[in-house]
């Protein structure tokens, strides 16, 4: 594919998303961006990558103040991090094809013309799994982190966007990883966004 070219990819916590990024990066030759993005923000701002980690890590840290009216006690709470974002998103969408995962990165480039939103998602016993290999935890951790990651995340993304984070209708495809495993979802995703850009 000749023209630039952006995809996003959000995931429900332990569905592989990750690695199905990871994936596609390779197969499409673009470059990825998630965790990433925060030492490029923190460079950008001259802010400690630590707080950017921290800010990441925890959604609730720039959303605690939602309902208690604390948000705007300090101006770095309020929008200033994910506008950071945000805009480095759109300069790295500008510069090059790329693949960002999470950050509300398919709200962030609503109005780009070349844009492929995908959700995934899995089967809860497969997410569960999934985590208790990759974090080696025990399946009942792997289980409250799921639940409490995919609050946090939904929680996060409606507040930015005033959407449903994981609605279908907001998303070009959603997929569930669980059907097909890592490496056929990733090629399926492939498939469908080449398809997609070559048909504008």
């Amino acid at each position: 594919m000749k023209r630039k070219f952006a995809v996003t990819i959000a995931r429900q916590y332990g569905s592989g998303g990750l690695m199905i990024a990871k994936r596609l990066s390779d197969a499409l030759n673009v470059p990825f961006y998630d965790k990433t993005l925060l030492q490029i923000a923190a460079k950008k701002s001259g802010l400690g990558e630590n707080f950017f980690e921290k800010a990441d890590e925890d959604k609730n840290f720039l959303t605690a103040g939602i309902s208690a009216n604390a948000f705007n006690t300090n101006p770095i709470f309020d929008d200033s991090l994910f506008k950071i974002q945000s805009d480095i998103i759109k300069q790295l969408a500008r510069k090059d094809s790329a693949i960002f995962v999470g950050r509300c990165a398919d709200y962030v480039l609503r109005d780009y013309p070349y844009c492929v939103n995908i959700f995934i998602y899995a089967n809860d016993k497969d997410r569960i799994q999934l985590l208790v290999l990759e974090k080696n935890i025990i399946e009942k951790e792997a289980e409250e982190r799921m639940q409490r990651v995919d609050k946090e995340r939904a929680k996060y993304y409606s507040y930015y966007t005033q959407k449903i984070w994981g609605a279908i209708n907001f998303y070009h495809l959603c997929v569930n990883s669980s059907v097909l495993g890592i490496d056929e979802t990733a090629y399926f995703i492939q498939s469908f966004i080449e398809k997609s850009l070559n048909k504008n």
